[in-house]
């Protein structure tokens, strides 16, 4: 009865507390197995051990017998190579795993060994596993650390990195488990596509993704398309625009609204740009260019800010990935507003590129037959994964009990109040000796902050964008005792804060003062990056601490629900406001801003699973062009007197790579022109709103016709070409013909609709309008 009663209560909680969790208790139920089966398998040589995990791989599929012998046999081979054994909930996790869950484990609890043993588990079955990380560091960090253990059961490891040739990408993608950062797989997957020799392809099939910071990639990262650019020519800096925006006071000259997502002229505004520009009239077709390029330097001059959006770094612009901190080193905006951004900042302007293919990430992990995941925060983001990757969440209970004291958020009139007292919090907490983390929202604030401390003797170690190469030294030491850290967004920092620094040290001193005591200096645009900030402390049991100091006039507040109910009064000499009303406020501020972000996940994937279908339609022509004689038999027959000509002249083996090249050329070239062609109508498509039109069906019905005539124009483009193409035994000039591929290729990420949606875009027009007439 005890039994009966003990499990009821832990479902009870379950649905309670964790909602959309798959249950565990069949996992749990062979917890007992694999612990009795531990002794066995310890008298094993390193030999048997490999032995015997390799009988895994003639099972035919994995059942409970399958699921506890990998789980021991993993067991056991961590311990031997990394002296570690591996906790009852680290199985649970690999068997969440195992079974294509998310599994959701709290910082600290062991997600790396968890994700190891389940990539070993799906390889040991014969399928090739990609273990998909949220940065190159960690994708090689845990490749080498992991290492010894796949070794021991058997199975290859391999990892990618930007560094790589094609060569080495293809050893490593061999490998049954390879380690890689999603953007790094995902510019492999567009490199491939462009090839003309099956034997230049890096990448096989892919079978099974297990995705490391889940929530991150799936949902944070999965607007943003991750692009493949061929030079045209360099780019365009428009110094003389810039410096005319720059001049722009707003209020006066230009409105944004309350989101930070558009930006718009005054009467009076286009009235002094207008003068500046030659007495131009941006509103009639001679000056419709000017005023696209107007447009796009307003965004730059009034909606991103250096040291928040983005870094000058040697002489670059370098954009700062919001959700983490850090340097986004391939990403940019689209071209002209890239552009734009270089000559408010007097910089010239990069190369401009000709998009040749792009793929989203959720696009990216579409291709997987199997996904799984892992990440410390998956619930609050249960419905999404669900709704766009049918994926379950599995909730595993930590190993040790939080003890961590989660305090009520802290809540002032005004910013300058609000740092006042994280100053004064500093102050008191680093004069009993405990650590201290201090989350930022961004670099400026971080480094504000830095500045503020060391002014009153209290030093402290910057993370932030400028050196996130030393993250991983910077957070190992942000437990020794008195250290104060701060630092931007810890979401995929990947390293564990131990208490007493990286060697502890100082561990039993530390425990005795508390822990860790992490203070938030805002709330996060999305609960669960509060919960990642507070994750870091209370760590596998540890004492620990968490507290976030907001305002309501932080950013959060003012972005998504500036009304602020009237009556909430303030201490007037600490300006701390303690009435619930403003707490219940915040979250409210909170639950607006995820709400946006998750109508702009959605709008994405609607305009982007139409393009997803066309192009998997395309690249399976693509597949049949290059890996068969279809274009020779093709341009047989469309062409048989050319054909047959160069047939007398040349051998079939060269006549049928002619062909191809010449095929996948235009199949390709028109790929390109046809991502472009719904690149304009999607950003034009917002004015059929004003008709009454639902843009997304007016997308659709622009995008299908011209997506069916692409077929029939490679086929005709290539008789074209092979018609007038200089073609002999010794060489093909296909070059003068017009086959003629990019000089050189890059790869970058870009933000996927950064500033509105089609509605925002409409009320945006028409504000511009108005405000014209009434000029």
């Amino acid at each position: 009865m005890p039994a009966l009663i003990s499990r009821m209560g832990k479902r009870l909680r379950r649905l309670i507390e964790r909602p959309a969790s798959i249950e565990l208790t069949q996992y749990e139920a062979l917890l007992p197995t694999i612990e009795e089966l531990e002794t066995e398998v310890e008298k094993l040589t390193d030999a048997e051990l490999t032995e015997r995990a390799g009988k895994l791989r003639s099972a035919g599929g994995f059942g409970e017998t399958e699921l506890v012998e990998v789980c021991a046999l993993g067991r056991e081979a961590a311990r031997r190579a990394l002296g570690e054994r591996t906790f009852d909930v680290q199985l649970l996790g690999t068997m969440g795993l195992l079974a294509g869950h998310v599994v959701q484990m709290e910082t600290g609890e062991g997600k790396t060994m968890a994700g190891a043993l389940a990539a070993a588990g799906y390889a040991l079955q014969g399928k090739r596993v990609h273990v998909i990380s949220v940065n190159d560091y960690l994708a090689r960090r845990d490749a080498e650390w992991m290492g010894p253990v796949y070794r021991l059961l058997g199975v290859s490891v391999g990892w990618v990195e930007p560094s790589l040739t094609r060569d080495e990408r293809r050893e490593a993608y061999a490998a049954e488990v390879t380690y890689g950062a999603v953007s790094e797989i995902g510019f492999d997957v567009l490199r491939d596509r462009l090839v003309t020799r099956v034997e230049d392809i890096v990448q096989p099939a892919p079978e099974v993704a297990i995705v490391d910071e889940a929530d991150s990639v799936l949902v944070d990262e999965a607007r943003v398309p991750l692009v493949m650019a061929g030079s045209v020519d360099a780019g365009v800096a428009d110094f003389e625009v810039a410096n005319v925006v720059r001049r722009l006071r707003p209020g006066l000259h230009y409105e944004t609204d309350s989101d930070g997502r558009n930006a718009w002229l005054t009467s009076a505004g286009s009235s002094v740009v207008e003068k500046a520009l030659g007495g131009i009239d941006l509103y009639d077709d001679s000056g419709s260019d000017r005023l696209a390029a107007v447009n796009v330097a307003l965004h730059a001059h009034a909606l991103l800010t250096r040291d928040v959006d983005y870094l000058v770094r040697d002489g670059k612009v370098q954009l700062i990935n919001a959700s983490r901190g850090r340097v986004a080193e391939l990403q940019r905006w689209p071209d002209g507003l890239q552009a734009a951004v270089e000559a408010k900042e007097q910089l010239p302007a990069t190369d401009r590129g000709e998009i040749l293919d792009s793929i989203t990430v959720q696009a990216l992990l579409a291709r997987y037959p199997q996904v799984a995941g892992m990440t410390g925060t998956a619930v609050a983001v249960a419905e999404q994964l669900r709704e766009f990757y049918k994926l379950e969440v599995a909730v595993i209970p930590p190993n040790t009990p939080n003890v961590r004291e989660d305090l009520p958020d802290r809540i002032f009139a005004s910013p300058s109040h609000k740092l006042r007292a994280i100053q004064t919090e500093i102050r008191k907490v680093h004069e009993t000796g405990r650590p201290i983390l201090v989350g930022t929202q961004d670099v400026a604030e971080s480094e504000e902050l830095a500045e503020k401390l060391a002014k009153v003797d209290l030093p402290c170690v910057v993370l932030n964008a400028r050196n996130d190469a030393e993250e991983a030294a910077i957070i190992a030491e942000a437990g020794a005792y008195a250290a104060v850290t701060v630092s931007t967004q810890m979401a995929g920092r990947g390293t564990d804060i131990r208490l007493g620094g990286a060697d502890g040290k100082d561990r039993e001193r530390v425990v005795e003062l508390g822990g860790l005591h992490v203070i938030g200096t805002a709330r996060y645009p999305s609960s669960r990056l509060d919960g990642q900030l507070r994750g870091r402390s209370g760590r596998q049991g540890d004492p620990g601490s968490a507290v976030f100091f907001a305002s309501l006039n932080d950013e959060l507040v003012l972005s998504n629900a500036p009304d602020v109910p009237d009556g909430i009064e303030a201490d007037d000499e600490t300006g701390e406001i303690t009435d619930q009303v403003a707490q219940r406020h915040i979250n409210h501020a909170q639950r607006v801003a995820e709400g946006v972000d998750l109508e702009i996940h959605r709008n994405t994937w609607r305009y982007t699973r139409l393009i997803e279908h066309q192009r998997r339609e395309l690249l399976d022509h693509r597949d049949k062009l290059l890996c068969t004689e279809l274009a020779a038999e093709t341009l047989e027959k469309a062409s048989p007197e050319r054909y047959a000509e160069l047939a007398e002249t040349l051998d079939r083996e060269k006549l049928v790579e002619v062909c191809r090249e010449i095929m996948l050329y235009h199949l390709d070239d028109l790929w390109s022109d046809h991502l472009a062609f719904l690149t304009d109508v999607r950003e034009s498509i917002h004015l059929r709103a004003l008709a009454r039109e639902t843009p997304l069906d007016e997308f659709h019905r622009t995008a299908i016709p011209a997506f069916h005539k692409i077929r029939t124009e490679i086929e005709e483009r290539s008789v074209k070409t092979l018609k007038k193409a200089e073609i002999t035994a010794e060489s093909a000039d296909l070059a003068a013909s017009g086959v003629r591929r990019a000089t050189s290729t890059w790869t970058y990420l870009v933000h996927d609709n950064p500033f509105d949606s089609d509605f925002e875009q409409t009320l945006k027009q028409v504000r511009s309008l108005l405000s014209r007439k009434k000029g």
